[in-house]
């Protein structure tokens, strides 16, 4: 029987390929395995999505900021009024450069939408359409820890914070395994705005000591496990004698 597969030849020695060391090689098991680890409380940036006097999704970004501060991170949240439209003015408006900066400040994050027509809600994906993958040499959102949760009206739906995972990938972030879906957020809060018990709760507190965990693990080696060969090889130049 004939064989149908097709024989490749090496490529020329002189060309920059995935064949080259400088450009393909084995993981580097030291720098998986950083020398001085931070000690400093993982820095955790919150984002909510809607502008409502009682947002469900703001009450439970500061339910989760709570726990989160009681696990020792150091939490803070953007208050997206005021933030315009995306592309509607230019980088260099104060609450653009306030978003920007605490998610370069930011190792890593916890995004928060209520469920709106089977999807975020316009408030929320406005923040992320105002965060580069690049600006200049800096990543606000490359290899930060990301959870998401969501909030509903009616029963617990799993719609947003699928579309957050989309988002968190696209944005080369470690999204967590687990997540928070809270359905009929109006019965889950009392006039203070704090969380009922309950397993609703216990979920949040799950996810939240999962994110501090994968921040304190992944932060010192973010830079090493995004290190990408296809952004190597675009920065790749030959040596002018070869």
């Amino acid at each position: 029987m004939k064989d149908d597969m097709t024989s490749h030849a090496p490529s020329d020695p002189a060309t920059p390929s995935a064949a080259t060391p400088e450009l393909l090689s084995p993981p580097d098991l030291a720098r998986l395995e950083p020398a001085e680890r931070s000690t400093h409380p993982p820095r955790i940036l919150l984002l909510y999505g809607s502008l409502r006097e009682r947002s469900y999704s703001r009450l439970l970004t500061e339910e989760a900021a709570r726990v989160l501060d009681a696990m020792g991170a150091e939490t803070r949240t953007f208050d997206p009024r005021d933030l315009p439209m995306a592309n509607s003015t230019t980088p260099d408006h104060p609450k653009v450069r306030e978003l920007r900066d605490l998610s370069i400040w930011s190792e890593g994050q916890v995004w928060c939408s209520p469920e709106m027509h089977g999807a975020v809600t316009g408030v929320f994906k406005n923040q992320i359409d105002w965060l580069p993958l690049s600006e200049g040499s800096i990543r606000p959102t490359q290899g930060r820890t990301l959870a998401v949760m969501q909030v509903s009206g009616g029963s617990q739906s799993f719609n947003a914070v699928n579309t957050l995972r989309l988002l968190g990938r696209w944005m080369r972030m470690f999204t967590i395994p687990n997540q928070s879906s809270v359905p009929k957020a109006y019965e889950q809060f009392d006039e203070a705005g704090r969380m009922l018990p309950g397993p609703l709760l216990d979920r949040v507190i799950d996810v939240m000591e999962e994110l501090v965990r994968f921040t304190w693990l992944l932060r010192d080696r973010a830079d090493y496990l995004v290190d990408r060969h296809s952004e190597r090889k675009t920065a790749f130049k030959l040596p002018d004698k070869l």
